[in-house]
């Protein structure tokens, strides 16, 4: 999609092969846009985290907390600053885009505060309460095609015939320089910033954000010179083979947690840019975004989605060095649904060793379970949960198939009320699923 799956290519006017990213956008562009949206977008705070500085061994860290923005991404930016440049006779047509995600309500939004009637296009399999929050604000949603391809490219065609503007979620220049805005207030908030962390899916936001802090030596926010590193999931690592290779490469298929990143390839505009102004990209594995999104709600106390994480993931992972470093990571949405965001949590929990499954059998049920239970608090833990199971066929006969959740410090308390069930006479620990490793960060 294109901010959510498989990239169509561009049915816009392409850029020749020997062009440079200053053709595409500059950083006046991106000055110009600040000015013109400057009174409409909210200025997102850059929160300070010491835990994630001491974990990651940088002298600082702030996170770019995109996720409060109006309609809770950065996606906003690049929508009003496009639309707000369309000619009286197009704002009169309308405009159209597709999307099931953010780039969707930026487009709504930006429809309603502008007076353009805007339609926005999505595919049948896009959840109900995503159209019914699109079209809170002000668009008229169309469900068409059962993928996102089938739904971009309907779009097309009904612009064609129509005469509205399409509204990319991230190949155009007015786009770019609309999220590049978020370079600019970084430099504002943290002048002696180091390096720049940014989730990359077609590449619109790390494009603008590079333009800003590296474009021109003479126009850029921030004259020091300023490393703009991508993140990606490694099911959808398509930008760092890009590099590699000289040229864009495309994946036949994505699969990650991110949606929001999960993206096939980069297109020709983000793709000069992204070459010549983002200096290297990393990959973090889903579990990697699913403890990132954990430390965010419990220590910087924030939702974030999967793809907004993946900064953060990539701030405490092995592919990054940034010892001694002034870094900002931009977390660069919170749209998640709270049953997936719960979800994400719990494996969270599961890779910091701080939360264990554990098949028990249980001789003497159900009054064996008190037993379980109070070895569990006794010993400190929270019992999560409890559910008495279905037999297998590896199962005891004379035995009762239980799964119990348990929520504690660490893997060295995890181990020890695992062992205490162990004890219990009635109980039998089967399997369990404890991470026992050294987590990213110390617990509480």
């Amino acid at each position: 999609m294109t901010d959510e799956g498989v990239t169509p290519a561009t049915d816009g006017p392409t850029v020749a092969d020997d062009s440079t990213a200053a053709d595409v956008i500059t950083a006046g562009d991106v000055r110009e846009a600040h000015d013109r949206i400057a009174d409409i977008v909210h200025r997102t705070p850059l929160d300070g985290s010491t835990t994630l500085a001491d974990a990651s061994g940088a002298a600082s860290v702030g996170l770019k907390l995109e996720n409060t923005q109006r309609t809770g991404s950065f996606k906003i930016r690049g929508a009003y600053n496009a639309m707000a440049q369309l000619s009286p006779d197009e704002r009169e047509a309308g405009v159209i885009a597709a999307s099931a995600g953010n780039h969707a309500q930026g487009v709504a939004l930006a429809g309603d505060l502008l007076g353009i009637d805007a339609e926005i296009v999505v595919p049948e399999v896009t959840p109900a309460s995503k159209i019914e929050a699109t079209r809170g604000y002000g668009a008229t949603v169309i469900v068409e095609g059962d993928i996102y391809e089938r739904s971009y490219e309907h779009a097309l065609e009904r612009a064609e015939e129509t005469g509205r503007t399409f509204v990319h979620p991230f190949d155009d220049a007015a786009i770019m320089a609309g999220q590049g805005t978020v370079g600019m207030e970084i430099a504002q908030q943290l002048p002696d910033v180091d390096t720049v962390l940014v989730s990359i899916g077609g590449g619109g936001l790390i494009s603008g954000i590079a333009t800003a802090l590296c474009g021109d030596a003479a126009e850029s926010a921030i004259d020091d010179d300023v490393r703009v590193i991508g993140v990606q999931p490694e099911g959808a690592l398509h930008a760092k083979p890009s590099l590699e290779r000289g040229a864009i490469h495309e994946l036949p298929a994505v699969d990650t947690v991110a949606e929001g990143i999960a993206d096939t390839r980069l297109l020709e505009r983000t793709w000069t840019v992204l070459r010549e102004r983002v200096d290297d990209v990393v990959a973090v594995s889903d579990d990697e975004i699913a403890v990132a999104v954990t430390l965010l709600a419990e220590r910087a106390k924030t939702v974030a989605e999967a793809a907004g994480a993946a900064p953060v993931a990539a701030l405490l992972s092995d592919a990054l060095d940034v010892t001694d470093e002034h870094v900002a990571a931009v977390v660069s949405g919170g749209n998640v649904n709270l049953t997936e965001h719960a979800e994400l949590t719990r494996t969270g929990l599961i890779e910091l060793g701080r939360y264990a499954e554990a098949r028990l059998h249980v001789d003497g049920w159900p009054t064996a379970i008190a037993d379980v239970a109070e070895a569990i608090e006794s010993h400190g833990a929270e019992l999560d949960g409890l559910e008495r199971d279905d037999r297998s066929a590896v199962d005891r006969p004379n035995r009762v198939p239980v799964t119990v959740g348990i929520e504690g410090s660490g893997p060295k308390h995890l181990r020890e009320v695992l062992d205490a069930l162990a004890s219990l006479e009635a109980v039998e620990v089967a399997d369990e699923s404890l991470v026992d490793r050294d987590p990213p960060v110390g617990s509480q």
